[in-house]
């Protein structure tokens, strides 16, 4: 375990703090702390840093409420930068945005990768924009019933493919129910982080359930 006091500081007494989101693993900022700031996080669990342009400490969440409960604190192998893994509650930017990071600079044609925020995030733009031509604006276009009747038929067909021993088509129509899943998400404003924190939470009794039984 390192001690804050071995860690180094810039000549202002800073050290750059990535902030990850525990379940994603994005980025969600890159701010600094000082030696007090870091002391003040790790007591009160949650991010406080130094704000370079205002000259004083800034504890995340104090005024627009979201916070940032912190997981880990590790230093890289030169111990002048910090990764910081949070829970947090509600967007990391000020601008709305789950994350700081969501303007392209360069993408590879060569490389895709998928991931479920970036499904969400697409959702997402096509009920604001609605654009033709497009089944998931047909869907919202229809509304909470007709995404909710999806759901349940997808839901039958997982039910089938699976009784029928199919990997390949169960996993196919897995696929189909999780889309449809999510398309109710963003009709109803659920978050992909509000689902992973149910779970957690169920996650954390399990847990002290199986602790009990073991003493």
């Amino acid at each position: 375990m390192i001690n804050i006091d071995n860690l180094k500081y810039d000549l202002n007494g800073l050290i750059p703090a990535a902030i990850v989101d525990f379940y994603s693993k994005k980025v969600l900022t890159v701010a600094y702390m000082n030696r007090e700031s870091l002391q003040i996080s790790i007591k009160e669990g949650t991010t406080c840093f130094w704000s370079r342009s205002r000259k004083c400490l800034w504890r995340k969440g104090e005024t627009s409420g979201n916070v940032q409960h912190i997981v880990s604190i590790m230093t890289d192998c030169d111990c002048d930068a910090l990764t910081v893994e949070v829970i947090k509650k509600g967007p990391a930017c000020h601008t709305g945005s789950d994350s700081c990071f969501f303007n392209d600079v360069y993408k590879s044609d060569k490389f895709s990768e998928f991931s479920f925020d970036g499904l969400y995030e697409l959702l997402r733009q096509r009920k604001e924009q609605k654009p033709q031509n497009s089944y998931t604006t047909y869907l919202f276009e229809q509304g909470i019933d007709k995404i909710l009747k999806k759901v349940g038929e997808e839901s039958t067909e997982v039910i089938v493919a699976g009784k029928g021993g199919d990997k390949a088509e169960t996993t196919y129509e897995l696929a189909d129910l999780i889309y449809h899943a999510m398309v109710l998400m963003v009709q109803m404003n659920i978050t992909l982080n509000e689902v992973i924190d149910e779970l957690a939470k169920r996650h954390i009794i399990d847990h002290k359930i199986k602790q009990q039984k073991m003493q």
